[in-house]
């Protein structure tokens, strides 16, 4: 952004006001243009995993302008354009329909009419659809959408009045009004789904930094107007990874992949083909680079031959998790503080001594493995609005082209993994009890609209491994907050629950990964990965289990047959389980304090741990 006042933190520009989004700034409200905009300018991202999975050739993040030099320097990052672009005036009420040519560098829109020049505000309502359009509503039809004089209906004046009265709490106290022939319509009604279809509205088709007719599509669904702030206005779709250590003898080859993919005549090289200026290219490169012709020519129709063999990658085809949960269970430690994946492998701090509570939970836990320095990547791969629909109608960050980058971020954190007894899970897990208890959250899954998106989580189906588990990082997050000085929001997990079938190279997942990751080179200072070892974590994992047996909203949350979006939480809630938004991988749902604690009709895996643990206490208390 130009103005000091309209800066974006680099973080941001991916999730939530990425390509798409819309963001509201001391009364003015934008959207983020596609990567388009961006030109040849952001910071590479290096992440070979997951560009792989993406089928791309890498990823950008924003550049970072320097604290107090914002105007002085012109913009180096994504652009913005000002939408909605209906504004009216909150002191004389008068709407502006607000030109691309009328902006003034560090100046925001003011009203020409009233003495003083207030600030203009953006109109409340939007229009939007399924296939991901998004457009001012028009004011102008809405306003004459119940004229009864033949002159109103005639009118075609864009001169309105923004109305509000003091005659009720509600939208029929605001109207639109025309000056002209004094046609008006308040907005009572307007966000049910066929109003603006009645008034003779129609989807625009286009973004709204898509001002060239070729860019128009022509849509046929029916738009639907909804508030500018509403949360199905934008649902981004983003990917992330931990990056782990290649292999040895890749090592090389990947940083020196990245090195070439990173040059800046890289993609002027895959477009050539096999144009008579490609040999000289490729030896440029090569030189610069320092790697061989050959390196770079087979690079080079590596990525040809993938792009016209398979133009649309699959998303799903790499399961990142696999290679996540090797590095952190592997039993080899990386302590390399110059790398970016530096972990330890911790005991449980069993004692001979410990009581019989510990000796279950130390049962149940197979591995501790604190993560001393970690480094994420999060990419954005495009958008949907109005109803979060899978790959379907996905909106891509270059709607004209296929992406050959993605607008990413990366952080370095700390963090705490924990691996379960796959024994001790595997025999839980197969009670007919739990089963069953699961085929109902399965149900709901399954006619839940969010199903391809919870899919790639989840696996081909859902275990009852992955519902405790789940639910386990969400108490998990709650007690950190209160044991290690984060706050909840600053934290975020990693589930890994996938059983893979037998004959598989991939070993079963059973395993939980917590962590904080801040946008900086620095990461954090190590508090996190202190209440990962002994004999903090025990503590904290019984501290976490005996909370999870109360809520504040019991028994309406304990017995709960069906909670959020699809009812896909059953024992849940704000009181006791979900967190924010940016905690969780799948949108606070698949969440049941009963697969933890257990009840009267099934068993939960930590059941036997927290009955030992109040007879213990029970036992104290007596004694005293």
């Amino acid at each position: 952004m130009k103005d000091i006042r309209r800066k974006v933190r680099r973080a941001q520009t991916v999730s939530p006001f990425g390509v798409g989004g819309i963001i509201d700034l001391q009364g003015e409200s934008f959207v983020a243009a596609d990567i388009r905009s961006w030109g040849n300018l952001g910071d590479p991202v290096n992440s070979p995993r997951l560009a792989r999975k993406l089928g791309v050739r890498g990823f950008r993040a924003a550049a970072v302008i320097p604290s107090g030099k914002a105007q002085y320097v012109s913009r180096r990052g994504p652009g913005y354009v000002r939408f909605p672009r209906w504004l009216f005036c909150p002191k004389c009420r008068m709407m502006t329909l607000w030109r691309p040519e009328a902006e003034q560098r560090d100046k925001t829109p003011k009203c020409g009419r009233c003495s003083n020049a207030p600030q203009l505000a953006p109109m409340r309502f939007i229009q939007v659809c399924r296939a991901g359009h998004m457009a001012d509503v028009d004011w102008q039809r809405w306003a004459h959408s119940r004229a009864e004089s033949h002159d109103q209906r005639q009118c075609r004046t864009k001169s309105l009045k923004f109305i509000a009265t003091p005659d009720s709490s509600g939208l029929d106290a605001l109207k639109v009004s025309c000056i002209t022939c004094a046609s008006y319509r308040t907005l009572e009604g307007i966000s049910q789904k066929y109003t603006l279809k009645k008034v003779g509205a129609r989807c625009s088709g286009s973004q709204p930094w898509q001002t060239s007719d070729d860019e128009h599509d022509d849509c046929e669904e029916t738009p639907r107007a909804v508030q500018r702030g509403a949360s199905n206005v934008y649902f981004p779709l983003i990917h992330s990874a931990i990056e782990i250590p290649s292999p040895p003898d890749l090592e090389a080859d990947n940083e020196s992949a990245q090195r070439v993919m990173n040059h800046g005549l890289w993609e002027e090289l895959i477009e050539t083909g096999d144009a008579p200026a490609t040999e000289v290219i490729v030896k440029h490169i090569a030189r610069k680079c320092d790697v061989p012709v050959e390196f770079v020519d087979g690079l080079r129709r590596a990525h040809t031959l993938d792009a016209t063999a398979s133009p649309v990658v699959d998303a799903a085809v790499e399961d990142l998790s696999i290679a996540e949960w090797a590095a952190f269970s592997s039993s080899e430690s990386e302590e390399d503080s110059t790398t970016d994946f530096s972990i330890r492998q911790v005991g449980v701090g069993a004692q001979v001594d410990d009581p019989t509570s510990l000796v279950l939970l130390h049962h149940r836990v197979h591995k501790i493995v604190v993560a001393d320095r970690i480094r994420e990547v999060r990419a954005l791969e495009g958008f949907s609005r109005y109803e979060s629909e899978g790959r379907e109608r996905l909106v891509s960050v270059n709607p004209v082209a296929r992406a050959q980058w993605l607008p990413a971020v990366e952080s370095y954190g700390e963090g705490i993994f924990i691996s379960f007894n796959e024994d001790a899970l595997s025999e839980w897990e197969s009670s007919p009890a739990v089963l069953r208890w699961v085929e109902g959250i399965e149900g709901n899954l399954e006619a839940s609209f969010q199903i391809e998106r919870l899919r790639e989580k989840t696996g081909p189906r859902l275990l009852p491994r992955f519902v405790m588990l789940h639910t386990l990082a969400h108490q998990f997050i709650r007690q950190l907050s209160y044991d290690s000085g984060y706050n909840a929001a600053s934290l975020r997990e990693r589930v890994y629950a996938r059983s893979h079938p037998a004959g598989s190279r991939n070993p079963p997942q059973a395993g939980i990964f917590i962590y904080t990751a801040a946008g900086d080179s620095e990461g954090t200072l190590g508090g996190l990965v202190r209440q990962g070892l002994p004999p903090h974590l025990t503590d904290t994992l019984v501290r976490l289990l005996e909370s999870a047996q109360w809520c504040s909203q019991d028994p309406l949350c304990a017995d709960s047959t069906g909670r959020s979006l699809a009812n896909l939480n059953r024992a849940a809630c704000h009181a006791c389980t979900l967190l924010p938004e940016t905690c969780c991988e799948i949108g606070n749902t698949l969440l049941d304090r009963t697969l933890l604690i257990g009840d009267g009709q099934v068993s939960g895996f930590f059941q036997s741990v927290i009955q030992a643990a109040f007879e213990e206490s029970a036992a104290a208390v007596e004694a005293q």
